[in-house]
This record gives C-alpha cells, structure tokens and sequence, in this order.
C-alpha cells in the first residue's frame, strides 16, 4: 500500500514549482481492468480553477521524474506496477481541502462519511462553508448539520445548473482547429 501522505510531500512542491496547486492525490483500482492499480493526482492552476492537457502533461512528466530519482535512490513510494493518472479536478470537482468548501459555500455538495461514523452516511445538500475541522450542509433530508471533516470518506460537489453557471468557462484552446469529417455512408 502506498504511503498518500509521503506521496503528497513528493508531488505538491512538484505541482507548486509549475504554479499548481494540488487538490487531490489517491491510489486507486486501474481502469484498465488488469488488476494493477493508478496513482491519481488532481491539480489546479489557480488562475482558471482547471488543467488544460498541456499543463496536465507537464507535471505528469515532473512528477515522473521525481519518483524515478526517489527510486533511484532506494525509495520505493508506490508497491507494485501502477500507472500515473494526473488530471483537472473537474466542474463537480472533489472537496479536500479547507479552502474548497469555503470557496464553494452556496453549491450542493455530497459528503459520504467513513464507515462507522456515527450517524448516517450520506448528506447531499447546500454546501454552508467550513469553521476548523466542522463542514456545515444543509441536507435534504436532516436539514442543517455539521459533520467533522476528518470523518469523511468523500466531498464532491454535484453538477448543476447553478454551478456550471459559477465556473469558469473552460479553456478552449484548439476548438478552432478541430475539424469535423463526414463518415461516408455504408
């Protein structure tokens, strides 16, 4: 199992370094379905709130870098062969850090609680804000809580009409030169 915390020292100076900042940094079951696992890194350019591929591109290279020499030099911080994932957090992006839920205060959220939490597990609702370790949402169902932010399994906001409408427009560099092909008819 890898260590999130000893990862997450190695990649965020890598992500500041290139005026990122990191928002997440997981292990998680590969997409490939080959029973190998991905290491997800998801960052932010704090300008635009997103990654475009080149600046996606870019920190995969330097963090790939940087694990190599830590390897190199007898570190191993992965187990096993993996494959990097380095992405934009997305419009319903995750929640992870303090300032995401200030910042997104007003939207609907989904917060699923670690198993045990005593209480339910799944709040969805109006994102209130966050005061310390204490995330306030107004849920559908319980009406106003506060749950404890390190009893969280997961934070996401949900897609809708008001929060596509409060991001950024995404960056549409190279739209202009996508071209259309007609398929011909078979």
């Amino acid at each position: 199992m890898a260590d999130i915390a000893r990862l997450n020292e190695v990649i965020e100076p890598e992500a500041n370094a290139l005026g990122f900042e990191l928002v997440r940094v997981k292990m998680m079951p590969s997409e490939a379905g080959d029973g190998g696992q991905a290491l997800q890194i998801m960052a932010e350019d704090p300008a635009t709130g997103q990654l475009i591929i080149d600046q996606c591109a870019a920190l995969s290279r330097r963090v790939s870098e940087k694990i190599d020499e830590l390897e190199e030099q007898g570190e191993v911080l992965v187990e096993g062969a993996y494959h990097l994932e380095v992405s934009s957090p997305g419009i319903d992006r995750p929640l992870t850090r303090e300032k995401d839920f200030a910042n997104w205060a007003g939207h609907e959220a989904r917060i699923v609680m670690v198993k045990g939490f005593d209480g339910r597990r799944t709040y969805k609702g109006l994102l209130k804000g966050i005061d310390g370790d204490m995330v306030t949402i107004e849920d559908n169902k319980a009406g106003e809580v506060a749950l404890d932010r390190n009893q969280f399994h997961s934070a996401k906001l949900v897609l809708t009409d008001e929060l596509i409408a409060a991001t950024q427009p995404l960056d549409a560099s190279g739209a202009d030169e996508l071209v259309e092909e007609e398929k011909a008819d078979d």
